[in-house]
């Protein structure tokens, strides 16, 4: 049985194009926020699931809030919705740029977790993807070893269904989440990787890699 790691970290993936604005923001938003403030984005997602979110599916941990109010993190990089964008042929997603652009933003579960406990923000996870029916929402980090399937978390071939499902565990942050929790910038190839440096200007963290272990 795989254990959960000792120091977990969680990943929002965004595509290259959104960068400047969580720079000048400093906060990641849900996208109840980003439809608030009119924010132009590059949109990765999937237009039914995503609504959803907003308007059908409630995190019953927290009463009167919706999944859609979150920012949303997996535990792991290299997602099921990054291959989605990668084979590029879903029919509910008009993205077609593939996998290069989208980059992955890594933070500190626990880090977070404090953030949150300090500032008096939500905060919940999943057994599975957020925006199904079936997902089950915890906000107690004693349950996370019960309730997260790590085997599948870090599992790289997700053609069975259950490995599959349990990989889309997600962590998720209402409203916003600080751009300084953000510790490490995982890219595609060296090409995104100069893009994302010149982004960051003369800001000295996160730390940006390559990670071709991270795509497919």
């Amino acid at each position: 049985m795989v254990k959960m790691p000792k120091k977990p970290k969680i990943y929002h993936i965004t595509h290259i194009q959104n960068l400047n604005n969580i720079l000048n923001d400093k906060m990641l938003w849900s996208d109840s926020k980003r439809l608030e403030f009119g924010l132009d984005c590059e949109i990765v997602g999937m237009s039914e699931i995503k609504r959803r979110r907003l308007e059908e599916l409630d995190v019953k941990c927290h009463s009167d809030t919706m999944v859609g109010e979150y920012v949303p993190f997996y535990f792991c990089p290299r997602s099921v919705m990054l291959y989605i964008l990668y084979r590029g042929n879903h029919l509910d997603i008009d993205y077609h740029e593939g996998q290069e652009p989208i980059i992955h933003l890594q933070a500190d579960l626990k880090a977070a977790v404090k953030w949150a406990a300090q500032n008096g923000v939500r905060w919940a996870f999943t057994d599975m993807n957020a925006g199904t029916y079936l997902a089950q929402f915890y906000n107690d980090l004693s349950q996370l070893n019960q309730v997260i399937n790590w085997a599948a978390v870090e599992a790289t071939d997700f053609r069975d269904m259950l490995v599959q499902k349990d990989k889309q565990a997600e962590f998720l942050v209402y409203e916003s989440f600080p751009w300084r929790l953000v510790e490490k910038i995982g890219v595609c190839n060296s090409r995104i990787k100069d893009q994302v440096i010149e982004r960051l200007g003369n800001r000295t963290s996160p730390e940006v890699r390559v990670k071709e272990d991270w795509y497919y």
